[in-house]
């Protein structure tokens, strides 16, 4: 029985060192190439990689590519940047190209810029080539919907612009510079001053590499990732006469204006003599009043014997007279069409 029982513990530790073998076989090629390159790493070392989930195969061959290129890393450290979300082997590649060159370009300096290019589209290694090789960005973008730099000089003529600015990568203000949307925004910002500044159009026409001068003076690429090396006029065109278009909209407003202010004297004015017309009206009317008042008057003089019947009659003729003579006249036609 007791045979059996260490037959069975063999046959089990046997098995439990076969599984055990076959596993750290599957880290012998590995470990195999990173002996035979100069960059060893450790069989523990690598089944802890495998243990935390790391690519342990990327770290080898990032760590031969940099040996071989005479840069001192460590696995640790390579570890450590792929689990910040970094990118290995463009790193490695972004500090040999720079080594290449002779930029001064740390494994930290490349991993923090490797880090900040994550998702935007660029890479680390891009920026160390941009840093060699100066690259051209177009002011306005091409992306943009504007197809130039508008600026108006004090003549009133509108000058239309494009510029190509060449910056190079500055590798030491990378991380936390502003980028190439903010280099186009003050180039366009410093033409558009420039242009506006000159007295006349024909000035920017003449010299247009006078714009790119005083643009460059102004130390655009302070607080950003770039160093600009030249900003070049590619086209200067002339515009719209704003000067006169202004004037003409000014010239259209006061004449509105004026045309408003009449319409309120001549409102006034209509308002005046409605107002007159019907004070006459009223007038007219006290006038009436007043005559109906003065049969009144007569029969009360009558009453009170101020009026006799021979005083009535002489009145009643003296008015027939004048009422006959009136009409022989055309008077009282003319003020029985007047009332």
């Amino acid at each position: 029985m007791s045979s059996t029982m260490f037959t069975i513990g063999l046959a089990v530790l046997g098995l439990l060192g076969l599984v055990v073998f076959l596993y750290l076989l599957s880290f012998f090629k590995t470990w195999l190439k990173s002996v035979l390159a100069k960059a060893t790493v450790g069989f523990t070392t690598l089944v802890a990689m495998r243990l935390r989930q790391v690519p342990y195969g990327i770290v080898v061959d990032a760590k031969i590519t940099a040996v071989k290129a005479g840069i001192d890393l460590t696995e640790g450290q390579l570890e450590a940047h792929y689990l910040a979300g970094g990118n290995l082997i463009p790193t490695v590649q972004a500090i040999i190209a720079a080594k290449k060159a002779g930029i001064k370009l740390d494994w930290e300096q490349a991993c923090a810029i490797d880090l900040a290019t994550k998702g935007s589209g660029k890479s680390v290694v891009e920026a160390v080539r941009t840093s060699v090789d100066p690259k051209v960005i177009d002011c306005p973008s091409q992306d943009s919907t504007k197809k130039s730099i508008d600026g108006v000089a004090k003549d009133g003529i509108q000058v239309k612009a494009k510029a190509r600015v060449t910056v190079r990568t500055n590798l030491e203000r990378f991380v936390g510079g502003a980028k190439e949307e903010t280099i186009i925004a003050r180039v366009g910002e410093g033409i558009v001053t420039t242009i506006g500044s000159a007295d006349s159009y024909k000035t920017v026409l003449e010299s247009p590499d006078s714009i790119s001068k005083v643009v460059l003076d102004r130390g655009l690429d302070v607080g950003t990732a770039f160093e600009i090396l030249s900003i070049d006029i590619a086209d200067v065109d002339v515009g719209q006469n704003v000067g006169a278009l202004l004037q003409e909209a000014q010239a259209e407003a006061n004449k509105n204006m004026a045309q408003a202010q009449a319409e309120i004297r001549r409102a006034a004015a209509v308002a005046l003599e409605q107002e007159m017309q019907a004070k006459v009206q009223e007038m007219r009317a006290k006038v009436v009043e007043a005559e109906a008042q003065v049969p009144l008057a007569m029969a009360e003089a009558f009453r009170s014997g101020n009026l006799g019947i021979m005083d009535y009659y002489k009145m009643k003729n003296v008015e027939s007279d004048t009422n006959m003579r009136d009409s022989i006249s055309g008077k009282g036609d003319s003020e029985s069409e007047a009332r």
